[in-house]
């Protein structure tokens, strides 16, 4: 296990609610994905997860690893996001579902039409916590966590904590905190950083791509000027 799923996986197992921070690509969807895996109850034919993500790219990446990790299990996942067939939704509910990846909206709605009955839901996640702890998603989340259970768990991931996340973690009694976050880089990635001048950094990168075989890059940019410029 990576260093965030050492920590996280045993508290989960043990039932506790959890904050963790830590970033991109150091193993965090699996973090809280192996353990809720592990305890689904196969034979109860019941939303037992849900997992909430901001967009409907993550839900579908989501949902895919937990294809690849449950693939010799009876568990069955959907992804319900906004933009889509209400109607689909529906009838793909009228069938067993354990795990439930979705944005906020769409998950209310079904919540409210009774259609998503989220009264077994013992799992309740996160993922890009910061994201879903906005102002404009917060009032949604809180409505979606009156449909759950008393006993269920909160499962809080991120890469970043802002102000707005504090105040919505206090609100979950007996919260363990893991913070990951204190070394800035991944291990086995090399960073260099080049001080310059903004007329040289043209010049710079035309530099870096004639000298080193790059085969992929990614290049940011703050403007999308700046961006056509490139």
């Amino acid at each position: 296990p990576s260093p965030i799923q050492e920590e996280v996986i045993p508290m989960i197992l043990d039932r506790q609610s959890v904050i963790a921070r830590a970033k991109n690509g150091t193993g965090k969807t699996a973090a809280f994905l192996i353990p809720i895996i592990n305890c689904i109850d196969e034979s109860l034919p019941e939303i037992q997860a849900l997992i909430l993500v901001p967009t409907r790219e993550l839900a579908l990446q989501t949902a895919a690893v937990i294809k690849e990790l449950a693939k010799y299990l009876k568990i069955q996942c959907m992804v319900s996001t906004g933009g889509t067939q209400l109607r689909e939704d529906i009838m793909r509910l009228d069938k067993i579902v354990h795990i439930v990846v979705a944005t906020p909206g769409r998950i209310l709605d079904l919540a409210n039409k009774r259609i998503a009955r989220l009264h077994k839901c013992r799992f309740f996640v996160l993922d890009e916590a910061d994201k879903l702890i906005s102002q404009d998603f917060q009032p949604i989340i809180l409505k979606i966590m009156d449909f759950l259970p008393k006993d269920h768990q909160v499962l809080l991931f991120s890469a970043t904590f802002p102000q707005n996340v504090a105040g919505f973690v206090r609100m979950i009694p007996n919260i363990q905190k893991v913070n990951l976050m204190t070394d800035l880089t991944l291990k086995g990635v090399t960073q260099y950083y080049a001080f310059l001048e903004e007329k040289e950094k043209v010049a710079c990168i035309n530099a870096l791509f004639s000298r080193l075989k790059i085969q992929q890059a990614i290049i940011f940019c703050n403007s999308a000027l700046r961006v056509e410029l490139l």
